[in-house]
């Protein structure tokens, strides 16, 4: 086991073991949808989470120069796909910039949001909140709708690469 710590005397250095840190926390892929017009909008983000029962709220986190975000803010509603275990292809594809990353990809609208194909999860929102989190900004979804696919294995990000979780066998 390697323990590295870093304090605020030490900034760079602290930025970058903060870095380290996060990538070695396991979280869920998720690609977040909404549509303005007629254009479907979507990013892969890997902070997302639930945040209450009473009401159904979840949250996410977007850095406030995307332009997915901005599209939400529009659009005053999301979709989260949760992605399944065999779509990394779909993860690499909605993290990059620009372009139509919808093109080529199995999709359809579920209501008014785009829906991909294949997610282990669905789940609509209408835009509940927006709270500051330095460069990225936290949005609250009122979730509206839920789909789980029980037998799907989630897609999960961890020590910066793509994988999937497997249950301990046993107790």
């Amino acid at each position: 086991m390697t323990t590295t710590t870093f304090t605020d005397s030490t900034a760079p250095d602290l930025e970058a073991g903060f870095k380290e840190a996060m990538a070695h926390m396991c979280a869920p892929v998720s690609v977040i949808t909404t549509m303005v017009g007629e254009r479907p909008h979507g990013t892969t983000v890997s902070a997302l989470m639930s945040l209450s029962v009473d009401p159904l709220l979840i949250a996410v986190s977007m850095a406030t120069t995307s332009e997915s975000l901005s599209a939400i803010k529009s659009a005053g509603e999301f979709g989260v796909n949760v992605l399944g275990a065999d779509q990394r292809h779909v993860a690499v594809r909605f993290a990059t910039k620009g372009g139509d990353k919808f093109a080529g990809m199995p999709w359809r609208r579920q209501g008014a949001l785009p829906r991909l194909d294949g997610s282990a999860i669905w789940l609509s929102c209408r835009l509940d909140s927006i709270l500051p989190g330095g460069d990225h900004e936290i949005f609250v979804g009122a979730v509206t709708e839920v789909e789980t696919d029980t037998a799907a294995e989630p897609l999960t990000y961890h020590g910066r690469q793509f994988g999937t979780h497997l249950a301990h066998r046993g107790g």
